[in-house]
């Protein structure tokens, strides 16, 4: 953090912590250098944003970007869900739990490219990529936990489910189920089909 420079930062924050004042928190944290520990940045941070408006602290989004970038987190999930083609057998199951919006984003793009057999833009009349299918969407729409869940586990609050099944190439569309799931019910191994 003590290397990027005030835009940088600043560019690094909004972009993988979706923070709106991100060139003020980049700002303060220039300006405070050396921040050595996570509490002195947190203060920072709540400085910054004239302090807490709610209950999550105004730091999460701040921490969340640094971390996705030290991480690579972003990169290794996208690496992850390529090779998931390969390593999962016909049939198995692909189930991926995202806690952000820019992981759930990665994971609908990839699961929408992979259950179709022609990525190619709208504009090309006849295919051109020869792309086949190597999932089939197990829900529609992404499960999401339940008031009860969420009771029992408010942390749980921005998780999202998505699960599609790999098909072979050259398999017969399956229709895609409508039915739904809690996070309990798919822990305790629950049959989706």
């Amino acid at each position: 953090m003590n290397n990027y420079s005030e835009v940088e930062l600043a560019q690094l924050i909004r972009k993988y912590g979706e923070e709106p004042h991100s060139f003020k928190i980049a700002r303060r944290i220039i300006q405070s250098r050396p921040v050595n520990t996570t509490t002195q940045l947190a203060a920072i941070v709540e400085d910054a944003l004239g302090g807490r408006h709610g209950r999550i602290h105004p730091a999460t989004r701040t921490f969340q970007a640094l971390r996705i970038a030290v991480n690579e987190e972003l990169e290794h999930l996208e690496e992850t869900l390529e090779k998931s083609i390969d390593l999962l057998g016909i049939g198995g199951r692909l189930v991926v739990i995202s806690y952000h919006s820019l992981e759930d984003r990665i994971v609908k793009q990839f699961l929408a490219r992979e259950s179709r057999d022609c990525i190619c833009p709208p504009s090309i009349p006849v295919c051109q990529c020869k792309h086949t299918a190597s999932f089939r969407l197990i829900n529609k729409k992404v499960i999401t936990p339940s008031d009860a869940e969420l009771d029992e586990n408010p942390r749980s609050r921005s998780a999202r489910m998505r699960i599609a099944e790999r098909i072979g190439s050259g398999s017969t569309p399956v229709k895609v189920s409508n039915a739904k799931f809690s996070f309990n019910e798919l822990r305790r191994g629950y049959s989706l089909n």
